[in-house]
């Protein structure tokens, strides 16, 4: 797969908001412009926080007059990060409701890398920084786009080593995959794999990850279940 990278995909328009804007003037201007995020800058343009639809649609919620928690759970709960929680939901300013431990990326940052920090985050943006300056940012529908204008590369016309050198590889990057007792072998674009495995889906798992590499055309899968001395 063609490598992208964050430059590639970011939108380059980001809207910059200061920390004192109303809470209601960020709604109106997401609700004219099209837009679920706004950077929070200092005069000078430097980043102190993000603000998104997220924000806004909690503070929403938050308007529900019933309780939201009962007594029991009013015992054990951390009232620090409560009434941090309610600041954020309930504050009139941008300032006030932000998140500021904000996620950012270098325009040379790969596709790969971005997807991998949105899941790890659980983020659905990310802003794109150079030299202190935010330049661009990158959502989920970007990375999509990202799948569609990928090309599978010149690779695929890779010799039968490189092929076995890539599964390595790719297998030696995963804690589940293990080299020690799986043996790789590749005829005419077909991977072979020898030994053992230590379970079904890792051998499912085995066969995804070759059928990633470029240039397979067929995967045989030889393992046998691995023995109970061995196992442990």
């Amino acid at each position: 797969m063609q490598t992208l990278y964050a430059r590639d995909l970011m939108a380059t328009k980001v809207t910059k908001i200061p920390p004192e804007t109303p809470v209601a003037a960020v709604a109106r201007m997401f609700a004219a412009k099209g837009i679920s995020t706004a950077a929070v800058t200092t005069p000078s343009g430097g980043l102190l926080g993000i603000i998104t639809e997220s924000d806004l649609i909690r503070r929403l919620a938050n308007e529900d007059k019933q309780p939201r928690h009962g007594w029991l759970a009013r015992m054990f709960m951390d009232n620090r990060q409560e009434a941090q929680l309610y600041i954020r939901s309930h504050g009139a300013t941008a300032g006030a409701m932000m998140s500021t431990q904000v996620i950012t990326v270098s325009p040379g940052e790969t596709a790969f890398h971005v997807a991998r920090l949105m899941e790890e985050h659980r983020i659905r943006r990310v802003l794109v920084v150079e030299n202190e300056d935010i330049v661009g940012i990158v959502s989920r529908s970007d990375l999509i786009r990202a799948l569609v204008m990928a090309q599978p590369s010149a690779a695929d016309d890779q010799s039968d080593e490189a092929i076995r050198q890539a599964v390595m590889e790719a297998m030696q990057r995963e804690a589940w995959a293990d080299t020690t007792y799986t043996a790789v072998n590749v005829r005419n674009g077909t991977v072979e794999f020898h030994g053992f495995r230590r379970s079904t889906m890792e051998s499912q798992a085995l066969r995804v990850l070759a059928q990633n590499i470029p240039g397979v055309r067929h995967i045989e899968d030889n393992t046998r279940s691995l023995p109970g001395y061995f196992a442990g």
